[in-house]
């Protein structure tokens, strides 16, 4: 009789003392890769969102993460090694920061988990379906095609004079902005507008050209796609629209925060926040091909009245309505 007393105490120590299945292994220091095809400089806010809801989640530097960043420099060329490098220091997972990384890092491995933060997966053929991506890839989609036309639409609406719009697009990463090019010339064909493509590199030489090429066609109101090098050159591009008095519209509200007009598209820092939500779960054992890759849900509309005022344009009323942030 002993012994079984001595037996079932055994197993209730046991049950007690055993740590949750979702808990994070003792002593073990996880390394993340993160993987970049921008600047450091230019990613720091929204790598800053990241790490802080990481924290927030009980994965913190130095304790149980290790994060090794890698950054192309505008530099897409050389992402695949970056991505190997990665591979060959054995992370636990890669976060892939734009859709540039996300083909650098699939092409890398197939077996070590990433996280997609924006773009367009199933248009990059990096899965077959957003509800089961299988594989090693999950994450978040950005909505980036449907957000440029979109934003085509808010600058009609701003610009009521607007007939030609100056499209910046980095010549860097053609394929994963085609999908943007392809939304937005039938929904400027049904606006009304010509827009002048106008290829550039993400740099401060490269930039001016592509602006004064813009003002030499005439253009009276400017765009970007949706990439993460002209995020990291924001504040420059949205000196340059001020310098040729062009109004403009972008991707990301950080754009407006340098003194831009307005920005209409996803909140980028939330879906960084969320995909620390992704990195908990597949560093707790989770499979990345069994997360649904998610949209984003979370949009900004952001108005900046003072830029309006400097470049001597008046936003109409209706358009002001329907911010989520006026900036007077």
């Amino acid at each position: 009789m002993s012994g079984k007393i001595s037996i079932w105490l055994l197993i209730t120590v046991l049950l007690i003392t055993a740590p949750p299945a979702d808990a994070q292994p003792a002593g073990k220091i996880f390394r993340i890769g993160y993987l970049d095809s921008s600047t450091a400089s230019g990613s720091a806010v929204l790598v800053e969102a990241f790490r802080q809801e990481l924290s927030k989640l009980g994965w913190i530097e130095g304790k149980n993460i290790a994060i090794e960043h890698r950054y192309s420099e505008q530099k897409p060329e050389r992402l695949p090694e970056l991505a190997a490098e990665l591979v060959r220091l054995k992370v636990d997972l890669i976060v892939a920061s734009s859709p540039p990384s996300a083909l650098a890092a699939k092409k890398a491995t197939t077996t070590v988990p990433i996280v997609m933060s924006g773009g367009d997966p199933v248009g990059l053929g990096l899965v077959a379906s957003l509800a089961r991506p299988g594989g090693n890839l999950t994450g978040f989609s950005s909505l980036a095609p449907e957000l440029s036309t979109k934003r085509l639409e808010v600058l009609k609406d701003a610009v009521p004079k607007l007939d030609r719009v100056g499209l910046l697009w980095w010549l860097g990463a053609r394929i994963p902005q085609e999908s943007q090019l392809k939304e937005l010339r039938p929904a400027a064909l049904a606006l009304k507008l010509k827009v002048e493509e106008i290829e550039t590199q993400a740099d401060a030489r490269s930039l001016e050209s592509a602006f004064k090429t813009a003002k030499q066609k005439q253009v009276n109101g400017i765009m970007t796609t949706a990439s993460r090098s002209f995020f990291a050159e924001r504040k420059r591009i949205v000196e340059l629209a001020t310098n040729y008095r062009l109004p403009a519209i972008y991707f990301q509200k950080e754009f407006v925060d340098e003194g831009g007009l307005m920005s209409y598209g996803t909140d980028y820092e939330d879906l960084y926040r969320r995909s620390a939500h992704y990195v908990d779960k597949i560093l707790k054992g989770t499979k990345p091909g069994d997360l649904p890759i998610q949209q984003t849900t979370k949009f900004e509309f952001v108005i900046n009245l003072k830029a309006a005022k400097q470049i001597g344009i008046t936003i109409p009323v209706r358009v002001l309505e329907r911010a989520n942030k006026v900036i007077k």
